[in-house]
């Protein structure tokens, strides 16, 4: 059996375990359990029936949150906000900030083929540990955890219900606040078949956001997001000469890349 750290991802998740478990069980891969030399019927079993319990859990946290928190929405506007924020690419960004990928156990097929990074993968263990903690501690640690990892997303998406293009939503915001459009600094890690993209957008020289991805354009729009959930959340009105700013809080620290190749995109 494979050792997984427990206490560690129980701390990055904000839920201390009473069934150590569960946590362990959302992390295995079917891959890894095919590779398992057990006697028939005696196999582990695999994340896949957690995953299914916190696919439903995930859905009613986020459907009762929108409906609560934006009473003027039509029905059509709230679905698109739900169906952006529990999407693969919302909840693969969601494992990736848990760092669930350097827990999981796989098999070695799986392994080899970069399934730490796999979009499909990720968003399938973070239902699987949305199911473990409702199972571990009931519904209000799950809603934590869901809001946790989400809650900036769904206020991003409330900007404009209609489309899921945060660069686009971020240079019409850009344009009304400030006269100015944002740019993108990319760069990236890793080899081919498993590179990760990191993206910082500046307006006006300054970084508003950072985001990761597998593709230069999912960490584009991850870093757009960022900017926006920063304009959804300024700083105190009272504070002079700000009020009309994008945001006009200190600007997220820009450490220096060790991620290879850098360039820069609008």
């Amino acid at each position: 059996m494979v050792a997984v750290d427990i206490a560690a991802l129980a701390a990055r998740i904000g839920h201390r375990f009473r069934d150590e478990a569960l946590a362990e069980l959302a992390l295995r891969h079917r891959s890894w359990v095919a590779e398992q030399q057990a006697p028939p019927g005696e196999a582990p079993a695999s994340n896949e029936r957690l995953e299914l319990l916190g696919d439903a859990v995930l859905d009613v946290v986020v459907s009762e949150h929108v409906y609560t928190a934006y009473p003027h929405m039509s029905v059509g506007e709230l679905a698109k906000v739900r169906a952006s924020v529990v999407s693969a690419d919302s909840l693969a960004e969601a494992a990736r900030r848990l760092r669930l990928g350097e827990a999981l156990l796989l098999g070695r097929g799986e392994e080899a083929a970069g399934g730490r990074r796999k979009r499909s993968i990720l968003a399938d263990a973070t239902e699987a540990m949305i199911g473990a903690v409702y199972l571990d501690g009931g519904w209000e640690p799950a809603r934590r955890l869901v809001l946790s990892l989400l809650v900036e997303r769904i206020e991003a998406m409330a900007l404009d219900p209609g489309r899921d293009d945060y660069k686009t939503v971020l240079q019409e915001r850009a344009a009304e606040a400030l006269s100015a459009a944002p740019s993108y600094r990319i760069s990236h890690r890793g080899p081919d078949h498993e590179r990760l993209w990191r993206a910082v957008v500046t307006i006006e020289g300054r970084p508003y956001g950072t985001g990761e991805g597998t593709s230069k354009k999912q960490a584009e729009q991850a870093a757009a997001r960022a900017a926006l959930a920063a304009f959804l959340h300024p700083p105190s009105p009272d504070e002079p000469g700000e009020g009309e700013k994008l945001w006009s809080g200190p600007p997220p620290a820009d450490p220096p890349s060790d991620r290879g190749d850098v360039r820069r995109t609008t």
